[in-house]
């Protein structure tokens, strides 16, 4: 069985063919055609730019990812495509090249929600995970924790209230003069504001030797910044995390100052990583499950995917992850998703629509 994924939700023109077999699903091909060379001159992604760009793109990515699995297209059982959620005039060539291909070639369309392909990318890894799991999806636009009880049934049981990690990682970035986007750049700086720290730890405990001094576990962070994890339930707030962090950066300014970016961005990406995994032992309890996924774009970070993996081992969980190519928007998640939604039947007619919207 292979399935044709489409994805052109935000800024990356995606196509893949992806094949189930008794051994479990095979990426043959998974091309993306990246616009961030375009979006970096202005700081972030420009949507109506991003829909050109996917117009110009969709048509090479769809027959290139073809031609790269050694697939035509009366072999294929299926098109998944990202419908929802996204920015819509993106979503819109997807859906639209979509319906197109599969009204050409008789082919059932399946509608795909991009939340729900990240977590399928999981389904990808050798030794995949089986439904009932826990999910936890961290992306530019979303940080939510998902029962996923069925290979098509999801549950959203926590989440963001307002920014999302991704997001919060691209504006403090652009403040402290980072290349859009800034998630790659600010871990580089986080490994080494780490060292310095681990430095500072050992320098204060040969300092302390013999003179009756305590050891220290931790240096003082140069800045105090709240963690994204609310108190009570299972959602985050990044809002606050970003304005904290911004004033700290723009009073620095102010009075003339110089930041160590690479300590402040160890501060940073430790406050993101220890928020979002201080949540994982109460969104295992609540649904019950003893598995998690960590799927979506800023999953690639490694502080993260540490931090994660470190809890997860705390409680006995099994850790799922992604590969880092994988991570980010990818159109083999999308088919990855459209394989199981296939096989439950799910298909949409010609007049399916994209949504900005989950």
């Amino acid at each position: 069985m292979k399935i044709l994924g489409i994805e052109s939700s935000c800024d990356d023109t995606s196509a893949a063919v992806v094949d189930m077999t008794a051994g479990g699903l095979a990426v043959l091909s998974n091309i993306v055609s990246s616009q961030i060379g375009i979006h970096r001159l202005y700081g972030g992604v420009v949507p109506e730019i991003a829909g050109r760009a996917h117009a110009e793109n969709i048509s090479g990515a769809v027959y290139g990812a073809l031609e790269a699995a050694g697939a035509a297209p009366d072999e294929l059982s299926a098109v998944a495509v990202t419908t929802h959620p996204g920015l819509i005039g993106a979503l819109l060539v997807g859906v639209n090249f979509a319906k197109a291909f599969a009204f050409a070639h008789s082919l059932p369309l399946i509608p795909v929600n991009h939340i729900h392909a990240h977590t399928a990318a999981a389904y990808l890894l050798p030794d995949p995970p089986e439904p009932p799991f826990l999910s936890l999806v961290v992306s530019g636009g979303h940080t939510s924790f998902y029962a996923v009880d069925s290979y098509v049934s999801y549950r959203e049981i926590g989440g963001t209230r307002d920014d999302a990690a991704g997001e919060a990682f691209d504006k403090v970035g652009r403040v402290m003069g980072l290349p859009y986007p800034a998630g790659a750049a600010m871990e580089e700086l986080a490994f080494a504001g780490d060292l310095k720290y681990e430095k500072m730890i050992s320098g204060e405990e040969t300092a302390g030797r013999g003179k009756g001094r305590k050891k220290s576990k931790a240096p003082r962070r140069i800045s105090d910044l709240p963690s994204p994890a609310l108190r009570e339930g299972l959602d985050f707030s990044f809002s606050g995390l970003k304005s904290a962090s911004l004033n700290y950066l723009h009073s620095a300014q102010m009075r003339g100052e110089s930041v160590d970016t690479e300590l402040f961005a160890s501060d940073f990406t430790a406050a993101v990583a220890s928020g979002i995994s201080s949540k994982i032992a109460e969104a295992l309890s609540v649904s019950g499950f003893s598995s998690l996924v960590l799927a979506g774009g800023v999953a690639a970070n490694r502080h993260l995917r540490a931090a994660v993996a470190t809890e997860c081992e705390r409680l006995g969980a099994k850790l799922f992850l992604p590969p880092v190519s994988l991570c980010g928007d990818n159109a083999a998640m999308v088919a990855a998703q459209g394989v199981y939604g296939y096989r439950n039947g799910m298909s949409a007619d010609l007049y399916v629509n994209a949504s900005a919207y989950d």
